[in-house]
């Protein structure tokens, strides 16, 4: 650090999280729409949510002890953490890391997490509880807007501050300060103080990183315990928390033919590539799919799973033809191996869905008419396995619609890939859909004969969901009743403090003991 406050030229500010270090995020593959703006929210918990709760960071990687060793190899920004050591060799220049998180949760951590890089700060500021002159921080913003300002003013005699920062919200907000900073250092009686300072505030491309997922459900888990038990003494109630008791529901958005990671990137290269127009795969237009081959949108029935196999059975596939609508969606059409073999499916016929286009409805791929054979070089078969896709949802006890009342809140941080990007069916919308579209299609097939069952004889728990929710966290979650076993609207999650496993087959970190996730990590089953 230079020696005197008077030989500051320069000033540049880091954020912490996202920016310099990659910091994991609730992960949308494991928690319902709702709940992943609900963990953000720091009053969402008594002992305050996701990025307030130091375990979750230490969590992190192999967790603190194992990742301090190893310098938390793999979590830091390269570019960022290259302009920091540039920043620390500029002998005029302030290197400042500026965190929203709290001073008392988060100092001693932070601090061993860049020594553990040898990054020398000059200033390491983190949020106090109550600032130098009595104030109280309402937000983040407000927090880092009065320490920069507090930064300009102490080193008058800086020419230029950067601000390194991935939120985009925030990015604005930064240089709507310093805009007018700068006006009233022109007039008034702050000129007098100093002159206009040449701000510049550089946006960093979030990255997107997740904890281990039994880590992750087990750390939630931990909040929800503590949260329950803060109701019990409110002295522990530390962010004065309004929710009653929490427990974590699972919820199951599909049953179908699930594919590992290797067939989809197979799909998606040899299948979709040819079939996109030139420029689009490059684009942001598109989103990925892949996954899986539709049977029911919600658990299966047991008379379903017991005419194909029941969870866990693995069935080969053979595609027959490639198609698309309007260059919007993208499938392929599929039959078993060998013809005869009993599946079941609620499409018209077996696909997989490859791919959407923005805005496209996945409902509309069951109106692909036209399918073109695959030539004999690009033969492809693969193998499945009956599983279901399955989320988890923080919520109060007791009847989930009062859960809704309160658990669904605003995203503090965006994930790179936004879940609501297409315009999935109102059965769908609020989470990852699966790689399927429908109509009002229910189809037994046994050795290629179809069999059509009425869509209004299903029987009770046959009701679809109609709400609509959203992959950022906003909103309304789906309702109405599941199809089959029994008569409630959802699994119940089992805790991971149960040691038995739960009267539906489910072990206690929602991964089903005969399906998909116990053999092998087929995508879209946790």
């Amino acid at each position: 650090m230079p020696s005197a406050v008077s030989q500051i030229r320069a000033i540049h500010v880091y954020d912490f999280d996202n920016t310099l270090f990659l910091s994991p995020l609730p992960n949308p593959q494991i928690w319902h729409g709702s709940s992943v703006g609900f963990l953000q929210t720091e009053d969402s918990f008594a002992t305050g949510g996701w990025w307030h709760d130091p375990n979750i960071l230490g969590a992190t990687g192999k967790g603190l002890e194992a990742e301090e060793i190893r310098g938390w190899e793999g979590w830091w920004n390269d570019n960022i953490l290259r302009l920091v050591k540039m920043s620390m060799a500029q002998k005029d220049a302030l290197t400042v890391l500026l965190t929203g998180r709290s001073e008392a949760g988060f100092a001693e951590t932070i601090k061993r997490m860049v020594a553990s890089q040898d990054l020398e700060f000059d200033l390491i500021g983190l949020k106090p509880e109550v600032g130098p002159n009595g104030q109280r921080f309402a937000t983040t913003m407000n927090f880092k807007q009065a320490f920069l300002e507090d930064l300009v003013f102490t080193y008058a005699q800086a020419e230029e501050i950067r601000v390194y920062e991935d939120r985009v919200k925030h990015v604005k907000g930064f240089r709507d300060f310093f805009e007018s900073l700068n006006r009233s250092l022109q007039v008034g009686p702050a000129s007098s103080i100093r002159t206009p300072i040449l701000s510049e505030v550089i946006q960093v491309t979030e990255g997107c990183t997740y904890l281990d997922p039994v880590t992750e459900t087990a750390e939630i888990q931990r909040m929800v315990n503590s949260h329950n038990l803060a109701l019990r003494n409110p002295t522990l109630n530390q962010s004065k928390s309004r929710n009653g008791r929490l427990q974590i529901k699972r919820i199951v958005f599909y049953t179908g033919y699930l594919v590992t990671q290797d067939v989809s990137n197979n799909m998606t290269q040899n299948l979709l590539g040819p079939m996109l127009p030139p420029g689009l795969a490059e684009s942001n237009d598109l989103k990925y799919m892949a996954n899986s081959i539709l049977i029911t949108p919600r658990p299966a029935s047991r008379s379903i799973l017991d005419k194909i196999g029941g969870m866990g059975k693995k069935l080969k596939w053979q595609v027959t033809g490639t198609g698309s609508l309007d260059n919007k969606i993208w499938a392929a059409r599929v039959a078993p191996i060998p013809g005869t073999e009993p599946f079941h499916t609620e499409n018209p016929l077996p696909i997989v869905v490859l791919a959407v286009r923005k805005g496209a409805r996945l409902i509309d791929a069951g109106k692909i008419q036209n399918w073109h054979p695959l030539p004999a070089d690009k033969a492809m078969t693969f193998d499945t396995v009956i599983g279901e896709k399955v989320v988890l949802r923080v919520e109060e006890t007791g009847d989930y619609r009062s859960g809704e009342r309160t658990l669904n809140r605003p995203q503090k941080r965006r994930f790179q890939q936004d879940q609501d990007e297409v315009n999935w069916t109102p059965q769908h919308a609020g989470h990852e859909a699966p790689s399927h579209g429908r109509g009002n299609y229910h189809h037994t097939f046994r050795g290629g004969e179809p069999r059509y069952q009425d869509e209004n004889q299903r029987g009770r728990g046959g009701h679809r969901g109609r709400g609509r929710g959203t992959g950022r966290g906003r909103g309304n979650n789906p309702r109405g009743r599941g199809r089959g076993r029994g008569r409630g609207d959802y699994y119940q999650y089992k805790s991971l403090d149960d040691h038995t496993n739960s009267h539906d087959g489910h072990d206690s970190r929602g991964v089903h003991g005969g399906g998909a996730a116990s053999r092998g990590g087929y995508s879209m089953d946790y």
